[in-house]
């Protein structure tokens, strides 16, 4: 894991939030890469879910919704840890893992060996954000910033069911920001107080729920792999009686192994009827299908996928070190789909004009199709370096020989492989090969 979070670093992925003052723990800011391999897996993720498909809606909810939302929904009562604070070091732990604790300041025994924390009963502690709807304190209402996109799907329910000329089965899907107050172990990015959810609630008869549910998991399995996940490192794990959600009637969980170990990439939930029915106690308004003589309170299937941390498990999958010419590369070798940047332009010696010029003219050319990068900043080995290790699949090179016969270099960033192509069809054959079936390089 170090390696990936210096790399983040290094490269403008991911930084320590308000790092000046010392960083916050728990939140990060993304720079310009960080932000467009995001966007490329937020909408990897949406063309999945919508476009790809006509049974889906998008829907975009408040990140406030009304108090008595999270009344209905559990979370007020229910949406809690059991925390425990070490009377030495005075920091606090969850008690579920209690195993993973250490003392930052009670010396150890002998060197080797841990001494475990001195520790208070376990409290509950609910892991929402509360906050104040109103410009004076007094008076003001609380609210809370939301913990999970899914409720906002549930509460418009009705509104979506009469707008969407679909019927069950049909799913709605939303990616949003949400916020938990949990006390988290660090991992980087694995797990943080805000964040981003790609959810869908997928609305369904009951009797059909278990094949659904069974459906939405394969799905989900399959979108990883499509996007470069190595099958090796991807399991699914159902949870076992002890473990289920009170809403729950199964989940299945998608693990990835990360450099922590094996741990929860994606969540894919058989949540029953238990969100419609209890909106519709709370609200007084039906939440349920109707067509003609047929009238039910839908069950709904749910995957569930954090964007950070599917960022962080593609990061992590693609990294990768070899040996090139008796010097060690480290390269990111992602999906093309979900490159931050698509193709370099870039002259081979950045103080000849004319291969500049052209360079240039390469560059405004491609970036009306693409992101394209164009760099002409040290000698090109370094320049090379740079580019595979923000995952650029291919480099375009202007050299002595491009100004003779106009012909470019193209520079594979998993084979290696370099072949000259005329300059004036480099955009249709980089689209081309974005476009066409991607390979993941083996790799052990």
């Amino acid at each position: 894991m170090d390696k990936i979070v210096s790399l983040a670093k290094r490269r403008g992925f991911v930084f320590p939030s308000s790092e000046i003052y010392g960083g916050l723990g728990s939140a990060y800011d993304y720079g310009h890469y960080g932000v467009l391999l995001k966007e490329n897996v937020k909408a990897r993720w949406l063309e999945a879910m919508v476009r790809e498909r006509d049974d889906i809606v998008a829907l975009d909810s408040s990140i406030i919704l009304h108090p008595a939302v999270w009344e209905a929904s559990g979370h007020v009562a229910g949406f809690a840890d059991p925390l425990v604070d070490c009377r030495f070091c005075k920091r606090r732990y969850r008690a579920d893992q209690i195993d993973q604790a250490q003392c930052g300041q009670r010396p150890s025994k002998r060197p080797g060996d841990t001494e475990q924390c001195d520790l208070t009963e376990p409290r509950q502690f609910n892991l929402m954000f509360q906050t104040r709807i109103g410009p004076v304190e007094e008076t003001g209402q609380d609210a809370y910033l939301r913990p999970e996109t899914a409720q906002g799907i549930f509460v418009n329910f009705k509104n979506v069911a009469q707008i969407a000329r679909r019927k069950p089965p049909f799913g709605i899907a939303q990616i949003g920001k949400a916020f938990r107050n949990e006390i988290t172990p660090g991992n980087f990015i694995f797990r943080t107080l805000e964040f981003e959810q790609m959810e869908m609630e997928y609305f369904v008869p009951p009797a059909e729920a278990t094949q659904w549910f069974e459906y939405w998991v394969e799905q989900r399995v399959a979108w990883h792999l499509r996007y470069g996940l190595r099958e090796s490192h991807l399991r699914v794990r159902p949870h076992d009686a002890e473990e289920l959600s009170h809403y729950s009637s199964a989940t299945s969980d998608l693990e990835y192994l990360f450099p922590i170990g094996w741990s929860e990439l994606e969540g894919v939930a058989h949540r029953g009827d238990f969100d419609l029915t209890a909106h519709t106690a709370a609200s007084g308004t039906k939440l349920e299908w109707v067509d003609g003589q047929e009238r039910y309170t839908p069950h709904v299937v749910e995957p569930a996928l954090g964007v950070n941390r599917s960022l962080l498990a593609f990061m992590v999958d693609a990294y990768d070190e070899e040996v090139v010419a008796e010097r060690e590369r480290t390269v990111l070798r992602l999906h093309p789909a979900l490159a931050p940047v698509k193709v370099a332009v870039l002259p081979l010696i950045s103080k000849n004009d004319d291969m500049v010029g052209k360079a240039r003219a390469l560059y405004e050319e491609l970036r009306r199709a693409v992101v394209v990068e164009y760099d002409d900043s040290g000698q090109i080995g370094r320049r090379y370096r740079r580019q595979d290790e923000i995952g650029t699949p291919y480099a375009l090179t202007i050299d002595e020989q491009t100004l003779e016969d106009d012909t470019v270099t193209i520079r594979d960033r998993d084979s290696l492989a370099q072949e000259r192509i005329p300059i004036s069809g480099a955009r249709a054959l980089v689209l081309d090969k974005l476009a066409a079936d991607w390979t993941t390089p083996k790799r052990d």
